[in-house]
């Protein structure tokens, strides 16, 4: 899970990178880094850190340019803690190529053999956003004729790259001297949305990015989603081209987007990212008092702040009180994209206060958005007892993940995964609960995709169906000893 930004404007776009980085910051906090094109020259800043450490004012004065990009990261492949595999990334031909991906590669193996033995191109990181710049850098080059960029070499660049590429990629790279070019895989599992402002005399401004909360943050007309393999070429004059790029493109966005990653406040495939919350809770409801005993719970309190309007209204289908017992820390980082068990146990209690008060003789059901390692829940179930609590009922609005996730989350690993081989019953020991309730695998997707054109979801961590149709227990059981190494 990364943040993404590309802007194409008559004006600067530094500031309006920076601005969209801001809003992405939910979505990436090992580092970040901007790139803008002056004409052919490209000028890129990137740090460890949040947004607002990273980029001073001599660094900002640097980024000239009318286009650019920008990212946020969250570590899925790679080491959080080496600068050089910080994105944007960087090709110098053709043209200069700078590319930023939100997502996760699943044949890296196979495109390392090809870029050395067959594309003859050399890799200085492990991330493989490295290679994705380099396949479509070596694809580009194939079609280029003539001294001018053509969209439709564009596009036949993304075609091939589509036929060589597999697992979860939202992309945007800048063209030094050209445009921008934004694309995303054909299954369309991360998220990109399209979006424009006018400027008066001058001219549109372009732009796309991870959600669609950017836009409408930054006064831009929100104009639709990129679709599954769809590739979209913005020129550096303004000009929007567009192809579908892909054989067979099929809507299978994330799931976990809904549950957890996304703002509320963002639109993501035509579905609201915070009704879709609320109709989870709802679900979530019916489940609770199929198998909770009448009277167990005097109180519905949410983990703030993804979980909040689920609780709310598994509060409201109850009849039961909805009330605010823990307190949140707003300067502590997402404790679900920190790495490592240690880290995330001992921000817990740094990112979240019990008020007895709330507390104290009361049997409380818990609402969280998901489940996945179990630290965090054990260490809240240990904080609402010490606070006073009668009884826990522990709940969580997305059903048990018990399968690694391989498009662009950090669950790579079966031993970490507190749900994997165990039933809800051995669960609820290993937190300490009263009681433990999941969401239903089937009311989950029922829940995010009604009332819209969504037919399915990617939803592998919770079933095992990998939807590219390419990751097996081979692969799995590398992915697992290469994060182990």
């Amino acid at each position: 899970m990364c943040g993404i930004v590309g802007v194409v404007s008559p004006n600067p776009v530094a500031q309006s990178i920076y601005d969209s980085l801001g809003l992405l910051q939910h979505r990436g906090q090992d580092s970040t880094g901007i790139a803008t094109a002056d004409g052919s020259t490209i000028h890129m800043h990137k740090a460890r850190g949040q947004v607002r450490e990273a980029y001073r004012t001599r660094d900002m004065r640097s980024l000239i340019g009318t286009m650019g990009l920008g990212h946020v990261r969250y570590t899925t492949r790679g080491d959080a803690k080496q600068e050089q595999e910080s994105q944007p990334f960087y090709v110098n031909a053709p043209y200069g190529i700078v590319l930023v991906h939100n997502g996760n590669l699943t044949n890296v193996r196979e495109l390392t053999t090809e870029l050395f033995t067959r594309d003859r191109r050399h890799l200085n990181t492990n991330s493989d956003t490295e290679l994705l710049v380099n396949v479509l850098a070596n694809e580009l080059q194939a079609q280029v004729r003539g001294k001018r960029l053509d969209p439709d070499q564009v596009f036949d660049a993304i075609e091939t790259l589509h036929e060589r590429v597999e697992g979860s990629y939202a992309c945007i790279a800048l063209i030094g001297g050209e445009g921008v070019l934004a694309f995303r895989d054909p299954f369309g599992i991360r998220p990109l949305v399209l979006g424009k402002k006018t400027e008066g005399l001058l001219g549109t401004e372009w732009i796309v990015a991870s959600e669609s909360v950017v836009l409408e943050n930054s006064d831009y007309e929100v104009v639709r989603d990129v679709e599954p393999g769809e590739a979209i070429f913005i020129t550096r004059s303004g000009e929007l081209y567009s192809r579908q790029c892909a054989k067979n493109p099929v809507l299978i966005p994330c799931s976990f987007e809904y549950v957890y990653l996304a703002r509320p406040d963002s639109v993501m495939n035509g579905i609201s990212v915070y009704e879709a919350r609320l109709r989870l809770g709802d679900r979530l409801a019916h489940t609770i008092e199929k198998y909770t005993p009448s009277g167990a719970i005097d109180v519905v309190m949410p983990i703030p702040d993804s979980s909040r309007p689920a609780a709310m209204q598994v509060a409201r289908r109850l009849g039961i009180e909805y009330r605010e017992g823990f307190y949140k820390n707003r300067y502590v980082g997402r404790t679900f994209i920190m790495p490592g068990q240690e880290q995330r146990r001992k921000s817990v209690k740094q990112k979240l206060n019990a008020m007895g008060s709330e507390f104290k003789g009361k049997n409380v059901l818990i609402v969280d958005d998901s489940i996945v390692r179990g630290t965090t829940s054990r260490e809240i179930v240990e904080m609402t007892r010490a606070a006073g609590a009668n009884s826990v009922t522990f709940t969580s609005a997305a059903p048990p993940v018990r399968y690694p996730h391989v498009y662009g989350i950090n669950m790579p690993t079966r031993r970490e995964l507190v749900a994997a081989g165990r039933t809800i019953p051995e669960i609820n020991r290993e937190l300490g609960s009263d009681y433990l309730v999941y969401q239903e695998v089937a009311d989950m997707q029922a829940a995010i995709i009604e009332g819209s054109s969504v037919n399915a979801l990617e939803m592998s961590c919770f079933t095992g169906d990998y939807v590219t149709g390419t990751v097996g227990e081979e692969y799995l059981a590398w992915v697992e000893a290469n994060q182990l190494s």
